[in-house]
Order: C-alpha cells, then sequence, then structure tokens
C-alpha cells in the first residue's frame, strides 16, 4: 500500500494553530463490544470528528479541537483498533464504525450531532448519513471519495502489496505512543484489507441520504476535484 501526499485539509489540520482554554474530558465506553476512546471539548451544538485510516484524534484533530470546541461540543473517536481504542475479531468495516459511533452517542445521551470526517472518517460519515439518518445534522466529508474510480488504478494496486514503510512516520510515532508494535501492525493490516475489499457506494445510495453535505477536497488530494464535484451534486439530490 502506498500512502498519498498530504492534502491540502491535511495540511490545515497540521499547521492550525489555536489557543483555548477548553477542559478535555477524555474517557472510555464499551460499544459493540470494544473499549472505545473518545474527548470531549467544548458546549453547544455537537460536533463529531471522525478520524482516517491509521489515524487517531491526535495526529488528525488536536490542533483544530480547541478552535471548534469555542462553538461546539466536540466529541472526537478513535474508531476499532486505532489510538486508544480496542480492537474485535472482526475486520473494520465503514459500517461497523458508523454503527460504533451511533452506540458512542446513545450512551453520551445525545441525540442528534453534525459530523467531520476526514479520509475514511468521511467514508464513515457516508455510512452515518445512510444506517442512522436520525442522529445526522449536517456531514462535512474532506478528502474522500464514494466510488473506486476517484483513485487511481496504481493506488489500488498499492493494496495488494502493502508496504508499512509508506505509511506516515507520523502516524506510526503517535500509535506507539499509545499502543504497540503489534497493535500498530494489526491497524495496518486491517485498514489494507478494508480498502483492498473496498466497494463503495451508488449514486442512488448517496441520493437517498437526508443530510445536508459539505465536501471538502485538496487540489492535490487522492480522489480528484472532479469526483468531488460529483459527490457534493450527488448529495444534494436527495430524495
Amino acid at each position: 500500500m502506498k500512502y498519498i501526499k498530504l492534502s491540502i485539509f491535511s495540511i490545515i489540520l497540521i499547521m492550525a494553530t489555536t489557543q483555548s482554554d477548553a477542559q478535555t474530558i477524555a474517557s472510555y465506553a464499551n460499544v459493540n463490544g470494544i473499549k472505545m476512546y473518545y474527548e470531549i471539548q467544548g458546549e453547544g451544538t455537537p460536533l463529531v470528528l471522525i478520524h482516517g485510516g491509521g489515524s487517531t484524534i491526535k495526529t488528525n484533530f488536536s490542533r483544530i479541537m480547541p478552535l471548534l470546541a469555542k462553538t461546539h461540543k466536540v466529541i472526537a473517536v478513535e474508531l476499532q483498533a486505532h489510538g486508544h481504542t480496542g480492537d474485535r475479531d472482526a475486520p473494520e468495516t465503514f459500517t461497523q464504525d458508523a454503527d460504533d459511533v451511533a452506540e458512542l452517542l446513545k450512551q453520551l445521551n445525545i441525540p442528534k450531532a453534525d459530523f467531520l470526517g476526514f479520509s475514511n472518517g468521511g467514508q464513515t460519515c457516508l455510512e452515518l448519513g445512510l444506517r442512522h439518518a436520525g442522529k445526522v445534522g449536517k456531514l462535512i466529508i474532506a478528502s474522500a471519495f464514494y466510488t473506486r474510480d476517484a483513485a487511481p488504478e496504481g493506488f489500488w494496486k498499492g493494496f495488494e502489496k502493502p508496504d508499512f514503510s509508506h505509511m506516515p512516520q507520523i502516524y506510526k510515532d503517535e500509535y506507539l505512543k499509545i499502543g504497540t508494535q503489534h497493535g500498530l501492525m494489526n491497524m495496518f493490516n486491517k485498514d489494507v484489507q478494508r480498502m483492498l475489499n473496498f466497494k463503495g457506494w451508488t449514486d442512488e445510495q448517496l441520493k437517498s441520504i437526508q443530510a445536508p453535505a459539505f465536501v471538502i477536497i485538496g487540489d492535490q488530494d487522492l480522489p480528484t476535484p472532479e469526483h468531488a464535484a460529483k459527490m457534493a451534486r450527488t448529495l444534494h439530490m436527495a430524495v
């Protein structure tokens, strides 16, 4: 597997700087058979942050959480096998991730929230819109795609012979502050398998998502701006 260069959105996440006095609540919940880690900052309309593959709350969102917490109750999650969160004896899937997030919100007594998903987190947002429509206020989908043809063939070929050295070092370093080398390799392998088996979603499925959606893409991102524009148009054709 070959990791792509950081998108414009990724660079913003890493480089954005802000100061806040918002207190961070860090905790775990028993969710669908795993111990799921989450952090909460701020007050206001709930906003759930969903990280990308191979990442953690810190590598994707730590610099912008304090800014978002000035106006929202921000709930940042770590998904199956990622960061502090445990694993289950089952593959990673976007449907399971969506169910895990929905169950966490139920336990936190949050009936409805807005969602910001980066990369694979954006794909989890699509499943939330499909499977848990009543819990979704608005969707922000960043650096994600919904069909295989959004990415070049070489990207998909890379998953057939994954190369751990292509994983960004910042992701490796951050995970190893939390877990073990074995856990890191387990996460990597499960992420690879999920993308190797990626089937995507149909236009009809996207059209059925009722939540207002905002699609963000970088001009040097993996999916093309054309694909992002098509995704936005399709999401806005809700039936």
